[in-house]
């Protein structure tokens, strides 16, 4: 198979492995690998692993039902849920909005200083709404193809080009240890490999590419699989590249200058730029991609809210205003009004761009970054708890059933970052 016509078949996998591989992971990985080097590079294999089984939980329960995650849950569950999780993205969005605009800021930053952080983070914001406004999912997809190449191809040259020990990274990716005081970055570098509520955006990309019923199930899960060994690829490179760093400097703003620099060291100017470019595409990619698929889980919520009955929408992709989340086929002009032309969806997306670079004021990026992280291990457990409940039950999902091995990785998830949840909780205070 031509190379354009697997992109074209397995686009929305893509799509993940670009946004979930953002600014989190890659401060989670980069700490991790200059406190630990190579050692614990088995918990960025573990963690793609894990978010593969969340992620495909997902995209089964939608094919499966019709219904996106977020139909599902105010569906199936009491109201309050549904406005705990409407309050709960609101929270999460201001503050990833922030965190990836600061995390592009440093980006466009330590390659051209002439501008400072804070201007750089404004012009990428921008960027992402003009991106977003003009283009649709064709556009989106065919631009995250290119930063996804761009970013993958120069940070996996450059961490191969450093030339690891190979015999002791295949010993640290198959054979787990436990440094001692490892535990809290082997936790992070799970939770931040693969993204967290951005996991949500796989089922509106699906539904994009026009992916319904459970005769796509194999191809999803093929998909997927190719977006967390991407993930799970990535996170190991950042870790291989930090090995040696001064884990001090990972939490100023030069953060990607001392990384950089590191390399610069060994593969003289043209890795430095490499990696630089690498990094520019990871955080830009997250960036774009949250800004064109949180406001779908937005102007969801408002559309289910509205309803009268929640329960009746299960089954149908209609809203209030007969707005749909399925696309015209290839080639049909449609004049149908879609949720990206919404008021919810475009009110969000505004909501995104601009008031969090409020933030931005404080002048400590990377401390954004980390509280990004720290907000969105709420989720995790409330995800794998769900999807435990819903795709356990047969009168819902039929077939598509659990398997006991997703069961136990479901579960382990729920431990994972239920216990990760609640020592962020006590490192608060």
């Amino acid at each position: 198979m031509k190379l354009s016509s697997l992109l074209k078949s397995y686009g929305p996998g893509i799509a993940v492995a670009a946004t979930g591989v953002g600014a989190g992971d890659m401060v989670a990985a980069s700490v991790a690998g200059a406190k630990f080097g190579t050692v614990i590079l088995w918990s960025a294999v573990f963690g793609a692993v894990i978010k593969f089984a969340l992620n495909e939980g997902v995209a089964r329960w939608q094919l499966a039902t019709g219904t996106t995650m977020i139909e599902g849950w105010f569906a199936k569950f009491p109201r309050i849920v549904s406005y705990y999780f409407l309050i709960y993205l609101i929270l999460w969005s201001f503050i990833v909005a922030a965190a990836l605009i600061s995390a592009c800021g440093l980006a466009g930053y330590a390659m051209f200083p002439q501008l400072s952080v804070n201007e750089w983070g404004m012009i990428h914001s921008v960027l992402g709404v003009v991106l977003v406004f003009v283009g649709r999912y064709r556009l989106f997809e065919r631009l995250m193809e290119i930063f996804t190449a761009l970013m993958f191809v120069t940070v996996l040259y450059c961490a191969m080009m450093l030339k690891p020990d190979i015999a002791a990274l295949a010993s640290s990716l198959f054979v787990p240890t436990l440094p001692e005081g490892s535990a809290k970055f082997i936790l992070s570098v799970m939770g931040g490999v693969g993204g967290s509520v951005t996991l949500l955006s796989y089922g509106y990309w699906m539904r994009e590419k026009q992916w319904e019923g459970k005769g796509y199930h194999a191809h999803a899960k093929r998909d997927l699989g190719i977006a967390y060994t991407l993930s799970g690829l990535f996170g190991v490179a950042m870790m291989v590249i930090a090995a040696g760093v001064n884990p001090k400097v990972l939490t100023g703003d030069t953060m990607a200058l001392e990384v950089a620099g590191r390399i610069g060291e060994t593969l003289g100017p043209t890795g430095k730029w490499m990696f630089l470019l690498g990094f520019w595409g990871a955080v830009f990619t997250s960036l774009f991609g949250v800004w064109q698929s949180v406001p779908y889980f937005f102007a969801d919520c408002v559309f289910s809210l509205k309803s009268q009955s929640p329960k009746s929408k299960v089954n149908s992709l209609s809203t209030p205003n007969d707005l749909r989340f399925t696309p015209a086929p290839s080639g049909i002009n449609d004049s149908r009004l879609t949720v990206h032309d919404s008021l919810p969806y475009k009110a969000f997306l505004l909501f995104l761009a601009f008031p969090p670079m409020l933030l931005l004021l404080f002048g400590k990026p990377v401390w954004i970054i980390v509280v990004y992280s720290v907000v969105g291990a709420f989720f995790m457990p409330f995800l794998a708890g769900t999807l435990l409940y819903m795709n356990n039950n047969r009168a819902w999902v039929h077939e598509l059933k659990n398997r006991w091995l997703t069961n136990a990785l479901l579960i382990l998830s729920l431990v994972l970052f239920g216990y990760l949840a609640v020592t962020e909780i006590a490192d608060l205070w």
